[in-house]
C-alpha cells in the first residue's frame, strides 16, 4: 500500500519538477537573448526573475550585476545611481562566492567599484581604486584575452595617473599611496588591448581618444573618434558616445 501511494505521488510530483525545470530554462534563454541584444532593462529584470527561482545562478549573478551597473549608470539622480551600483557590488558578491576565481565574477565587481567610484568622494573614489585593480587583475589571470577586464584597467591607469592633488594626499595618509605605477602610456596600452579582442565597442575607442588627448597625441584621439563614429550602434549608449566624440572632435581641431 505504501509503494502505491509514493507511485501515485510521484506521478504528480514528476510532471511538476519537470515543468519547473522547462520554466527556468525559457527564462534563461529569454535573458540571454534580451542580454546579447542589448535589451538591458528587460534583460537584468529577467536575470533577476531567474535568481528569484534559482539565487546562486551564477549567470544571472554576474549578468546581473553588470547590468545594474550599466543602467545605473544612465540613471539622472546621484541617489538611484548609487543604489543600483550597490546592487550591482551585492550581486557581485554573490558571484565571487559561489566562483572567485572566474574572469566574470572579478570583471563585474571591478566594474561596479568603478561605477561607484565616480560619484563619490575622494576618500571613497582612493579606496575603491585598490579594489578595482585587483578585481581587474584578478579577471586578467583567468582569461588574459578578457576585452572588459583590459578597459577597465585602461581607464584604472588614466583615472590614477590624473589623479587631483587632493585624491593623492588623500591616498597617501589613508592608505599608503596607491598601488602599482599607473600611467596614461599603460591606459592607453590596455585600452588598446581591449579594441584588439573587440572592436565593437564605440565606448572603447572614446575611452582611449581621451587617454591620447591627455597625452598630447590630439591627431590619434581624433583618428579613434572618427574610427567610433564609423561603427553601428549596439548598446543603449552608444548614440550619445558617438556625439561625445563628435565634440572631442571638434575641441581638437
Amino acid at each position: 500500500m505504501r509503494k502505491l501511494i509514493l507511485s501515485i505521488a510521484l506521478l504528480f510530483i514528476v510532471p511538476i519538477l519537470l515543468f519547473a525545470q522547462q520554466a527556468d530554462s525559457s527564462l534563461i534563454v529569454k535573458a540571454d537573448s534580451l542580454y546579447e541584444s542589448f535589451n538591458e532593462e528587460k534583460a537584468l529584470d529577467s536575470y533577476l526573475k531567474i535568481l528569484e527561482q534559482e539565487p546562486e545562478h551564477y549567470e544571472a549573478l554576474w549578468r546581473g550585476s553588470f547590468l545594474y551597473s550599466r543602467v545605473g549608470n544612465r540613471l539622472d539622480k546621484k541617489s538611484e545611481k548609487k543604489e543600483y551600483f550597490n546592487k550591482a557590488i551585492s550581486l557581485a558578491e554573490r558571484a565571487l562566492k559561489a566562483d572567485s576565481t572566474d574572469s566574470q565574477s572579478n570583471f563585474v565587481m571591478a566594474v561596479a567599484k568603478g561605477r561607484k567610484a565616480l560619484i563619490s568622494g575622494a576618500k571613497d573614489r582612493v579606496a575603491a581604486s585598490r579594489a578595482i585593480k585587483k578585481y581587474a587583475d584578478r579577471a586578467l589571470k583567468d582569461d588574459e584575452n578578457h576585452a572588459g577586464a583590459w578597459h577597465v584597467l585602461g581607464r584604472w591607469h588614466f583615472k590614477v595617473a590624473n589623479l587631483s592633488w587632493i585624491e593623492r594626499a588623500a591616498a597617501n595618509t589613508l592608505f599608503g599611496g596607491i598601488p602599482g605605477d599607473a600611467s596614461n602610456e599603460k591606459a592607453a596600452e590596455a585600452i588598446e588591448k581591449a579594441i584588439s579582442l573587440n572592436e565593437d565597442y564605440i565606448l572603447y575607442y572614446l575611452d582611449l581618444a581621451k587617454v591620447y588627448e591627455e597625452m598630447g597625441r590630439e591627431q590619434d584621439a581624433i583618428d579613434k573618434c572618427n574610427v567610433a563614429l564609423k561603427k553601428p550602434l549596439l548598446t543603449p549608449d552608444d548614440s550619445k558616445l558617438k556625439n561625445e566624440c563628435k565634440d572631442l572632435v571638434e575641441d581638437l581641431r
